[in-house]
């Protein structure tokens, strides 16, 4: 594989390494983290990463290892940035497209003014639910165990700062938005609220995370794309250790 492409270097995964990972459609980030750790052995290296994606969305995962796993809360607690899709005019239990449709509305009165208007409310500090089916924890359990067996789940508030709320597309029931929030909020929380807003509903269909702090989606690698050049570098160590 070459190496022109300034992304690669000679990393230095044991010293510590800061990678940018666009994580693929449907994988966990735990994926993305075991699918490098396994690529990276016989060493045996901390690898871990700067803040969770749902498996439904994609984007920017920032991937640490070795000594700069000692860093992740910091690198997590940058500001985030989201592009996205959520379909107006229906709900599902989950907030996004995990869980099947589970009532619809009428949209058809439902004016693009109106849809610019209901931004107004969820710029700045603002507080939320997270959704049942997330990876928050009460009492030691994952919200979204509790939610796929059925059980009543108690939800605990949170406050979080969207400076930025943009609608970038309307054609209804889809819309297009742009979101910059700080750690911790649920972009599928505010888009179920933001069909509230409209006396309606509102689910997430796409969403894709393009920065973290000053790293951005642009310059990160496929998964894969990263694993083969790992695997490139071991076997050409392998082969200058046998001239």
């Amino acid at each position: 594989m070459s190496t022109e492409n300034p992304k690669f270097k000679d990393f230095d995964f044991a010293g510590g390494e800061l990678i940018l990972i666009n994580k693929p459609y449907k994988w966990t980030s735990f994926d993305v983290v075991g699918k490098i750790r396994n690529s990276l052995k016989p060493q045996k290296l901390k690898v871990g990463h700067a803040g969770t994606l749902d498996p439904l969305a994609t984007g920017l995962l920032i991937i640490c290892t070795g000594k700069l796993t000692k860093q992740i809360d910091t690198f997590q607690a940058e500001e985030k940035e989201y592009t996205g899709t959520m379909i107006l005019g229906a709900t599902t239990p989950s907030f996004d497209m995990e869980t099947e449709v589970d009532s619809t509305f009428d949209i058809s009165h439902i004016t693009e003014e109106q849809v610019y208007a209901a931004t107004a409310p969820f710029i700045g500090d603002i507080e939320q639910y997270p959704p049942a089916h997330s990876a928050v924890k009460i009492n030691g359990e994952r919200l979204y165990v509790k939610a796929r067996l059925g059980e009543e789940v108690e939800l605990r508030k949170r406050f979080v700062n969207v400076p930025e709320f943009e609608i970038t597309r309307i054609e209804l029931p889809e819309i297009d938005f742009r979101i910059v929030c700080s750690k911790g909020t649920y972009i599928r929380s505010l888009i179920s609220d933001f069909g509230k807003q409209l006396n309606n509903g509102a689910y997430l269909s796409k969403l894709t995370r393009t920065r973290s702090g000053n790293f951005l989606l642009s310059n990160a690698f496929e998964v894969l794309e990263l694993v083969d050049y790992i695997r490139s570098k071991k076997e050409e160590a392998k082969a200058a250790t046998q001239v």
